[in-house]
């Protein structure tokens, strides 16, 4: 009985014939074809392959230079800082003095320091925001992190936020959003590098319960009608004062810091359709405010911006 290796055809039949036009000649020219072909390709996954490990080496490069100390500081302090957004800062533990003309600093950073900020908030659901500047030339890479379990970064959910590539020069907006209705509480903001340990920038955030609680609370993205007034920080004379429609957050329509400003207003369970809701004030620094503006009379100044909602509901 023949095995399970063996043909299941007799080794009489017949192979097909070669098809017309294949000649002998055929399979040379092929195989010639074939080994352009591949050459050809080879050639081209080398230049990729060449061009990957130069970008790679170039990235790993300016990798360890961001990591560098020496890179990271702008005159002896890291090169960001940060502050909360309301006009309740101070130095922290009193190492140093705020200036007494904040515009007519010669320095690259806003404050000479680190800060101590106060939060008063309006029970759960509040919202207050980081805002942190890289005042160096260089990108960093930072690690947000928070050490509280009643408050969280709004963009992650969760006590730690990674911040890449922060662009040298640059602002960045961090929304709060507290998850317990406490009466007192003093949480420490740090943004360190992730690769040099001991360059961290700290930021101390005094929450407390506000006296006027409101239940309902505007998230970012919110339309809502503000009434707002606004001071040169410095001389504190009154700029303007109106009423304007307004997105909590980003609003393109406006300066940076206004939009930002309106986060964290909260309001009666009528949304403000009878009665206005609550008010805040906050400082915004020239980058946050017309310091992108050349031609703007206002280009150097700090605004002191108070807002109160009116509704909830832009008009």
């Amino acid at each position: 009985m023949p095995g399970s290796w063996m043909a299941d055809t007799s080794e009489e039949e017949e192979h097909p014939t070669v098809p017309i036009g294949l000649n002998e000649m055929t399979i040379p020219r092929i195989a010639l074809l074939m080994s352009v072909v591949t050459l050809s390709s080879l050639l081209v996954m080398t230049s990729i392959i060449g061009w990957s490990v130069y970008s790679f080496l170039n990235d790993f490069e300016d990798s360890l230079d961001a990591g560098d100390p020496a890179v990271l500081q702008v005159d002896g302090r890291w090169g960001w800082e940060a502050h909360l957004l309301f006009d309740t800062c101070s130095p922290l533990a009193d190492v140093w003095t705020m200036p007494e003309n904040l515009s007519g600093q010669d320095d690259v950073f806003f404050y000479p320091g680190e800060l101590s900020c106060d939060w008063s908030h309006q029970g759960t659901g509040d919202h207050a925001v980081v805002v942190l500047y890289n005042r160096g030339g260089n990108n960093v890479d930072l690690m947000l992190s928070l050490d509280s379990t009643s408050v969280v970064f709004s963009e992650s959910g969760e006590s730690t936020l990674l911040l890449s590539s922060f662009e040298g020069n640059s602002t960045f907006f961090a929304p709060l959003n507290l998850l317990e209705d406490i009466d007192e509480e003093t949480l420490l903001f740090n943004a360190s590098h992730v690769t040099v340990m001991d360059a961290v920038v700290s930021l101390e955030i005094n929450l407390m319960r506000g006296t006027n609680q409101e239940p309902v609370h505007n998230d970012e993205g919110d339309s809502m009608q503000v009434h707002y007034r606004v001071w040169d920080a410095d001389n504190e004379s009154l700029l303007d004062e109106g009423d304007l429609p307004v997105n909590a957050g980003e609003d393109s329509r406006y300066i940076d810091g206004f939009g930002w400003s309106a986060l964290g207003l909260d309001i009666g369970q009528d949304r403000g359709l009878l009665s206005p809701g609550t008010t805040h004030v906050t400082l915004l620094p020239p980058a946050i405010a017309y310091g992108g503006n050349n031609e703007h009379f206002l280009r150097d100044s700090w605004l002191r911006f108070e807002l109160e909602i009116t509704s909830l509901t832009a008009i």
